[in-house]
């Protein structure tokens, strides 16, 4: 990510929350004690335990391996996992810590214990994210095959950053969302005319559970309003790693609840930097007046003046604002749906109700 130089993720923090996706059960940060705090906590909100070995000045000098030892025995003692990954730092990369080896010097009885290679000066952060899908394919927490392709993915979802996204500029400033109340007002204004409204879910991981909302408030309008709609989402519950294809089988089954039925489900959550053109082709058939795109809506190619944008990132806001488009911020979604198993309000979808009860 040369020339870009506004903050960007972590690829260790990458490799966390891949490792969560393969459902280990506990994550071992060899670091220092402060090493990626601010995600840890919203990983054990989700079920995974966060522990580190906690290195010191001496460690940085005469080696972390006895720190890490202490730590991989008390975890193995005091939680029983059947799977720990020990995730690396910059700290433990610089020095030299051979992770497997102390794993190896360790008494690990039925745990299945694998180190993941990872420091935060890896060219991207998904360069994170494949060292921790390598080292599950290794250690047979994952298929090869899914590794492979979770990779070309990952290749692929960078490759549109660069092109599209955030890391496509030399600097992004945070941007405050506009309001909301006129994208809903151009909706329900849409449906009630006659008009036809297309929403489409472009979504990564768990913050799909907030941008469905979207789906169900815009058929309640539809159902007050008239007009017609058409729903397509990457909720595709056969893709992907365990735990993300358990969110598709959550969201859709509190859709269906709603009696909200998904038109088109095309590709999985793992797989929206590949299927925008696929989700596009369907929409164009449908022949929409308005569009309301959802996510990573840089995935998506056809966007223009016909096009609502709803976003959780502040600098990823900007970027589409800069462009003209029509965009709408909701920020400090991903701390919502930590831990998740059902849809989460979106403020967008909460505008438009309040719009229907007027």
């Amino acid at each position: 990510m040369s020339g870009v130089f506004h903050p960007r993720p972590n690829p260790i923090v990458a490799a966390m929350y891949t490792a969560r996706d393969m459902n280990v059960d506990v994550i071992v940060m060899h670091g220092p004690a402060g090493c990626s705090f601010m995600a840890s906590r919203p990983l054990e909100n989700a079920g995974v335990r966060v522990v580190t070995s906690s290195m010191k000045d001496g460690d940085l000098i005469f080696g972390g391996g006895d720190a890490l030892e202490k730590v991989l025995r008390d975890a193995k003692e005091r939680f029983q996992p059947r799977t720990m990954a020990v995730i690396g730092t910059c700290a433990s990369t610089i020095i030299g810590d051979d992770i497997g080896a102390v794993i190896g010097r360790v008494d690990m009885g039925d745990t299945v214990c694998f180190p993941i290679d990872c420091h935060g000066c890896m060219d991207s952060n998904t360069s994170g994210a494949i060292a921790a899908l390598k080292a599950g394919a290794k250690a047979g927490i994952i298929p090869q095959e899914e590794a492979v392709r979770q990779t070309g993915l990952l290749r692929a979802a960078t490759a549109l950053e660069k092109s599209r996204g955030m890391a496509a500029t030399p600097y992004l400033s945070p941007a405050e969302s506009p309001t909301k109340l006129a994208v809903c007002r151009r909706i329900s204004e849409t449906l009630k005319n006659g008009g036809r409204v297309a929403v489409v879910m472009l979504a990564k991981k768990e913050l799909a559970y907030r941008f469905a909302d979207m789906f169900s408030a815009v058929d309640e309008a539809r159902r007050v309003l008239g007009g017609k709609t058409f729903f397509v989402a990457n909720l595709d519950r056969e893709r992907g790693l365990p735990r993300i294809r358990g969110y598709c089988g959550d969201i859709l089954s509190d859709l269906a609840s709603r009696d909200v039925c998904i038109d088109r489900i095309i590709g999985g959550l793992d797989e929206y930097a590949v299927v925008g053109e696929r989700m596009a082709e369907e929409v164009r058939a449908f022949s929409p007046d308005l569009t309301v795109v959802l996510g990573i809506c840089h995935g998506y190619p056809d966007l223009g003046k016909d096009a609502v944008l709803v976003t959780d990132q502040p600098r990823e806001l900007r970027n589409y604002l800069m462009q003209g488009l029509t965009a709408v911020g909701e920020a400090g979604s991903h701390g919502m749906v930590m831990g998740a198993d059902r849809i989460v309000a979106l403020e967008t979808a909460q505008t438009l109700r309040e719009l229907l009860r007027e």
